[in-house]
């Protein structure tokens, strides 16, 4: 998310909004083929490695056979690629000006790469190296960000820059895993190790597939009924609200374990109490984040961005913040899938959630453009949060006050869809000031009972 952000400044300033749509849609396919060579090894290591731990021969083989058996799929994904990838982009994409080679195939091999790295951080992670695993990942950004800077310095304007910038930049990280893991464990080839494994994989790499459909696809989608210009204007508008995103995941990730630890005490399952404080405090924050977000985004994209088309962004910042209320809901109504290992229904949530978007999108693009793959997003994520809640309805009870989690974010989502077509003028930010207004006057008549309890307000009563 970070590489993101930073880079965006200089994504605008070296290509139009074409050749931009057209790195999100080369950066598209590399997170596919990191999730089809990852295999779900970054979920199950932290299972595997702790049954295995103490037996270091044992440990050994599972782990480096899983290594051997990613970089075995990730070669075959390369070769088969090489010769029927011109092909499938021809066919899916032959009025687009995206081709396989090179940057297709350079997508390839980013891919790979990173998905070796990505399992390598797991094990990091459950293993308990917090700083080898933070001193990697810093080391992993550092490298591809200033070999993309030095490519779009020598290729300014190309997608060469940026493609094979962090195909080089997730190269060298990628060699030093399988060296750590070469010195450490050892390359082994017995697939006995990975059979109770694949089980527990296959279904993580369902939902892993489903998750890139609903999160990813969409951007491949558009090209059968937008430009390449449209995909980059519509991923633009996404990354503008990134850091919503990533401040939501940080605070949910900062107080999640003690959310589990209240659940696993509790006689009855259910959420009550603590529990429902951190998500109260969360959707606040969010809430707030979002309708400011909305109101400064747009105000800095006109002060700094001077390339009219991803200007054209600013008009759907307000309705890609309305998705943003239904995922901090979504949180909250997936507790019980992970507290209670419950992930059975899972796979038909997301085919079900994938059904809508997709069809959704195939229904409105043609006429309404980047507004009906929005519209079709914030439609799936409420669909999202119903079947979360629909499905586990029989093994866990939610004890929560619905106009805090529920009925204050759909109504300020309401509000914004309704107000913000009037708001298309030189005074639009007026409407975008009163989205911040009504939002802190509806959380603090929501948690006036809270608030009259802060000790320096005791001095006013």
């Amino acid at each position: 998310m970070a590489s993101a952000v930073v880079l965006l400044p200089l994504y605008i300033e070296n290509l139009s909004t074409e050749a931009y749509g057209a790195l999100v849609v080369y950066t598209t396919f590399t997170l596919l083929i990191q999730i089809v060579v990852t295999f779900s090894f970054d979920s199950s290591v932290y299972i595997h490695y702790h049954e295995l731990k103490g037996d270091s021969k044992k440990l050994s083989a599972f782990v480096g056979t899983a290594f051997l058996f990613m970089i075995i799929a990730g070669v075959a994904a390369a070769v088969i690629l090489a010769f029927a990838g011109d092909m499938i982009f021809s066919l899916a994409l032959s009025d687009k000006n995206v081709s396989f080679f090179p940057y297709g195939l350079a997508s390839v091999g980013s891919g790979v790469f990173q998905a070796i790295f990505k399992v390598n951080s797991s094990l990091l992670q459950t293993r308990e190296k917090p700083e080898t695993y933070f001193w990697s990942n810093v080391f992993s950004f550092s490298v591809i960000a200033i070999l993309i800077v030095i490519g779009l310095h020598f290729f300014p304007h190309s997608l060469a820059g940026p493609i094979f910038g962090r195909l080089a930049g997730s190269f060298i990280p990628c060699v030093w895993v399988l060296w750590r893991i070469a010195k450490e464990y050892g390359f082994h080839a017995d697939f006995s190790w990975l059979r109770s494994s694949f089980s527990f994989n296959l279904y993580q790499f369902i939902y892993q597939l489903q998750q890139w459909v609903i999160n990813q696809f969409d951007k491949i989608l558009m090209l059968f009924y937008l430009t390449l210009a449209d995909v980059g204007v519509y991923d633009f508008a996404l990354k503008c609200l990134l850091p919503v995103e990533l401040l939501m995941n940080s605070l949910h990730n900062a107080f999640y374990p003690k959310v589990v630890s209240a659940l696993m005490g509790k006689p009855d399952q259910s959420t009550a109490g603590e529990i429902n404080t951190y998500y109260h405090g969360l959707t606040s924050v969010v809430t707030l984040l979002v309708t400011g977000s909305i109101l400064v985004v747009p105000l800095l994209i006109v002060a700094f961005v001077n390339k009219p088309g991803y200007q054209l962004a600013i008009q759907y910042i307000p309705y890609v913040g309305v998705i943003y209320f239904f995922r901090t809901m979504r949180l909250y109504f997936a507790i019980p899938y992970n507290t209670l290992k419950y992930t059975k229904p899972l796979p038909v949530v997301y085919i079900i959630v994938v059904i809508i978007k997709i069809s959704l999108m195939l229904l409105t693009m043609s006429r309404w453009g980047i507004y009906g793959v929005i519209s079709a997003s914030i439609a799936s994520a409420i669909s999202e949060v119903y079947l979360l809640k629909f499905f586990i309805r029989d093994r866990f009870r939610y004890k929560f006050s619905a106009i805090k989690i529920v009925i204050a974010p759909t109504l300020l989502a309401g509000l914004i869809v309704i107000i913000e077509p009037l708001s298309r003028h030189a005074y639009g930010w007026i409407y975008h000031a009163f989205y911040v207004i009504i939002s802190l006057l509806l959380l603090l008549w929501i948690y006036r009972n809270e608030i009259v309890k802060v000790v320096p307000l005791k001095l006013f009563r």
